[in-house]
Formats: structure tokens, sequence, C-alpha cells
């Protein structure tokens, strides 16, 4: 049977971006991403966040810790992966998004990332996509 796996969300980060690099010298970050949604409660429309982690790879993880900052709006599209490990001999188990493209949203006024001294080299239609360069083979898993 055939499967499908594709996440796409759009939301604002809940931290910092880290730029690291895995052994082979790919650049790689961890961000979290916090998604609302509302729904009805009775009479009342409730705001209902999800937090999701992320990891991008490559030239997107760059741009990234260069453009980007906590609260900063982010459209993701990727898929989903499961990380197990062992602590204690406790199995623990946790889904991620594994970011296969993103694009920036919004400007300097939105809070798109500006904590840096340098603006971004974007059009004024105030968005910037970005697509790995790398080879999708080259990502450690």
């Amino acid at each position: 049977m055939a499967s499908y796996n594709r996440v796409v969300l759009m939301g604002n980060l809940t931290r910092d971006v880290q730029l690291r690099s895995t052994p082979g010298g790919l650049p790689i970050t961890d961000v979290g991403l916090a998604v609302n949604d509302k729904r009805k409660q009775g009479d009342e429309w409730v705001d209902e966040v999800t937090f999701v982690d992320v990891t991008i790879f490559g030239k997107p993880a760059e741009v990234a810790s260069e453009y980007l900052s906590k609260g900063s709006p982010l459209f993701i599209e990727g898929r989903l992966k499961l990380d197990t490990w062992e602590k204690d001999g406790v199995k623990h188990y946790k889904h991620k998004v594994i970011c296969d493209r993103m694009q920036l949203i919004g400007g300097k006024s939105e809070g798109g990332g500006q904590s840096r001294s340098e603006a971004p080299r974007q059009s004024s239609s105030q968005t910037h996509y970005v697509e790995p360069e790398d080879d999708p083979n080259s990502i450690p898993f």
C-alpha cells in the first residue's frame, strides 16, 4: 500500500534560531513553531495552540539563522519523522517535522527576523522562498 507523508504549517517561532553543523559539515537547526487554531467551545471561539518541533537542514537553516528570531512568522513544508531513544531503561518517542521547504513571511515591521543588522535581500512582496540546495540523500537519516 502506498503512503504519503507531507506536513504544511504556518506559525511563529517559539525561540531564537541556533545554527550548528552535522559531523559532515551540513548546517542544521531545530526550531519550535507555534501554530494557532480556533475552535468553538460553547458560544465562544477559543484559541488552541499546537507547538511543533521542526528540523531544518542546509541553506534554509543558514537563511533561518540569519533572518529569523523568536516570534518570526514562518511557513514550512516537510514530512513527519518519529524520533525514539531510551533513557534510564524507558523508551521515549517524539514526532517532529523535517523541513523540505520554507517561506519567510512578513517584512521588517512584522518581526521577520530583523534582530540582525543586515536587512534581508527580498522583494517588496514580503516573502522569501527557500529550498534546500543539497542532495536530499545527504540528510543524515
